[in-house]
């Protein structure tokens, strides 16, 4: 290897160094066009006979104002599994997250990567009891008994965020089926999820994680095989939160965010 090819190696490594810095783990995703959906999926024998069956909601208002803040609130409910919430915040400076909340368990602090950066996200997800997501989406009970008082108070610490409960409205359900899985060729195990909106268009999501400090020779290493299987990543690369939110808000009837 030639000394300017071990430079610009060493400079990779040190950028990527720099942007995961203060966060316990990276996930590196990338999204795959509909077209090559069965493929992938063939590839790897996931069916919906080893899935993880979910439903996803997410609340916002109708002009998605928590997404534009930087805000996600969802709630998952897992087919004969437990049902949970979440509060996300992003970006975030790993080092003005509160120390406090890392002592919980249900506490994230990481890096999602994928071909067009890096960005750093705290999330806090707490259990559900089973029954209450389809009676707050049915409209017998408010948004508000879905996230706890201290999810409420981990948006304010970390974000300088409160929510609106009466602003928000249910966006979803999306269905999603969700595999972990292994591959010869990857040190790491492999996620991958698949969302269905309700107009039947697909979003297919493979995904790992890694210790923060194997974070340049994951997403190297995860972006060259997915070359390698000859697996098309989807150009936009987009976020499902943003195709879901995008979606839902046209379907109320109002102009999805630039």
């Amino acid at each position: 290897m030639s000394k300017s090819a071990v430079k610009r190696g060493a400079a990779t490594r040190d950028q990527v160094a720099r942007q995961v810095a203060g966060v316990d783990a990276i996930e590196i995703k990338a999204t795959i066009p509909d077209t090559q959906v069965e493929e992938a999926l063939d590839r790897y024998g996931l069916t919906v006979d080893n899935d993880e069956e979910r439903y996803i909601y997410f609340f916002d208002s109708p002009t998605l104002d928590l997404f534009k803040a930087g805000m996600i609130a969802r709630a998952r409910r897992t087919v004969g599994d437990q049902h949970d919430s979440t509060v996300k915040f992003r970006p975030v400076v790993p080092a003005e997250v509160p120390a406090q909340w890392r002592e919980l368990e249900g506490f994230k602090l990481e890096a999602d990567a994928s071909e067009t950066g890096v960005t750093k996200s705290a999330s806090l997800t707490m259990p559900v009891a089973k029954g209450l997501i389809k009676q707050v989406v049915a409209g017998e009970k408010g948004i508000a008994k879905l996230f706890a008082k201290e999810q409420e108070e981990f948006l304010l610490s970390v974000g300088q965020q409160h929510i609106d409960y009466a602003t928000l409205r249910v966006l979803g359900p999306l269905q999603a089926h969700r595999w972990k899985f292994e591959s010869p060729a990857c040190p790491w195990p492999i996620t991958a999820e698949l969302w269905k909106r309700a107009d039947g268009a697909r979003l297919l999501e493979v995904s790992i994680k890694a210790p923060a400090v194997q974070a340049a020779v994951a997403i190297g290493g995860f972006m060259a095989l997915l070359a390698e299987v000859g697996v098309e990543q989807d150009l936009e690369q987009q976020t499902k939160t943003r195709w879901a939110l995008e979606h839902h808000a046209a379907a109320l009837g109002t102009a999805a965010p630039p």
